[in-house]
C-alpha cells in the first residue's frame, strides 16, 4: 500500500539516493500540477516529501508547501529549513558543520569514501543522523570490497566507543541493521510513489531523472504500477529471504544491473552483507559493556551473496 509520495519541485531537484540526476536545465513544477499533487496526497493520507532544486524557488511555491506536514529534502547550498540535507561528494562533506536535528545524506562513489573514514566521524560528531548512498554500486569489485570492509571496521570502532560513552548517531551502513528485525528497504513502487514536473507518477525520483525511465500513471488518469507484485517484497526471490534487513534494496540498481525491478545485483547484495556482518561486530562488542537490544540477533553467516548460497544447497 502506497504511504509515501515523493514530490520533485524541479527537474534538476537533488538526487538523495544512488542515482544522478541526468537532466540539467531548471525546469520548476507548475504550480497547478503541485497544487493537484498536495490535493491527492491529501486524499490518500500520503505523507509527503519535497525534492528541492539548487536555487531559491519563488514565494508562492513556499507557501503552498507550508499548507500541508511534509520533509524538506535540499542540497547542502539551500540547507535552510531542511528536515534532510544532502552532500555531494567528499569536497562539499568537508565543509559541512552539521546541526543537531537533521538527517544527512552523503552521495559519494568509492574513491571519494575509501581512507575517509575522519571525513564521516566528523559528521557524525553533531549529526543525528548520516545515511550513505554510493553512486556506483555495480562497479565494486573483489579489492573494492576489501577496502570497504576496512572503511566500515575503522567506523566501527568509532561507533562502539561512543555508543558506550552513552550517545547513539545513526549511520545506515552500520547501526540501521542493529534496529531491525525485518526488512526496512526503500519500498519504491510498493509504499512509496514519486511526483515529477511534467504530472506524472513514477516509481522513483531515478526513474524520471534518469533518461531510461518510465512513469506509472499521472494526476489526471492514476495510478497504473504494471507487474506491481514484482516491487513487493514477497516477490522477490532472494531479498525475501534475506537477512541484511538494512539494504536498500535498490530496485532502480536492479533494473539497471540486472533488468528485473525484484532482483538485486551481485554487488548490491555483497556489500549489505558486509555492512550486516560489520554490525554483528558492533552488537557483540557494545553487549559487553551492559544490556543492549537483547531482542536483537544477528547470526553468524559463511556467505555475502546469497545467490551463492542457493546454488551451493
Amino acid at each position: 500500500m502506497i504511504q509515501y509520495l515523493i514530490i520533485l519541485l524541479d527537474e534538476t531537484s537533488v538526487s538523495f539516493c544512488h542515482y544522478n540526476n541526468e537532466h540539467k536545465e531548471r525546469n520548476l513544477i507548475p504550480i497547478e500540477t503541485l497544487k493537484a499533487g498536495i490535493l491527492y496526497g491529501m486524499k490518500e493520507n500520503l505523507n509527503i516529501q519535497f525534492v528541492y532544486p539548487d536555487y531559491e524557488i519563488p514565494e508562492e511555491y513556499n507557501k503552498l508547501i507550508e499548507t500541508i506536514d511534509h520533509i524538506k529534502i535540499k542540497p547542502y547550498n539551500q540547507q535552510d529549513n531542511a528536515d534532510v540535507v544532502v552532500i555531494n561528494g567528499m569536497k562539499e562533506a568537508i565543509e559541512v558543520k552539521p546541526e543537531h536535528g537533521k538527517t544527512y545524506v552523503l552521495r559519494t562513489d568509492k574513491l571519494g569514501i575509501f581512507g575517509r573514514n575522519d571525513t564521516i566521524i566528523k559528521l557524525l560528531e553533531n549529526a543525528d543522523r548520516l545515511n550513505i548512498a554510493l553512486t556506483d554500486v555495480e562497479t565494486f569489485t573483489g579489492d573494492d570490497f576489501k577496502m570497504y570492509e576496512k572503511l566500515l571496521s575503522n567506523l566501527s570502532s568509532y561507533i562502539e566507543k561512543i555508543y558506550v560513552d552513552g550517545r547513539s548517531p545513526q549511520l545506515n551502513i552500520l547501526t540501521d541493521r542493529m534496529m531491525l528485525n525485518k526488512m526496512n528497504n526503500c519500498g519504491a513502487g510498493d509504499t512509496t510513489i514519486t511526483l515529477a514536473p511534467d504530472g506524472k507518477f513514477y516509481v522513483c525520483p531515478a526513474f524520471y531523472q534518469q533518461t531510461y525511465g518510465y512513469s506509472i500513471g499521472s494526476l489526471t488518469d492514476g495510478i497504473d504500477i504494471k507487474n506491481s507484485q514484482l516491487y513487493k517484497l514477497a516477490y522477490a526471490p532472494i531479498c525475501r529471504k534475506c537477512d541484511a534487513y538494512q539494504c536498500r534494496r535498490c530496485v532502480w540498481l536492479n533494473r539497471k544491473t540486472t533488468l528485473e525491478v525484484n532482483t538485486p545485483s551481485h554487488e548490491q547484495c555483497v556489500l549489505a552483507h558486509i555492512e550486516r556482518n560489520e554490525s554483528r561486530k558492533i552488537l557483540y562488542n557494545v553487549r559487553k559493556f551492559g544490556t543492549f537490544l537483547p531482542e536483537i540477533e544477528i547470526k553468524e553467516i559463511k556467505y555475502l551473496d546469497p545467490f551463492d548460497q542457493i546454488i551451493n544447497n
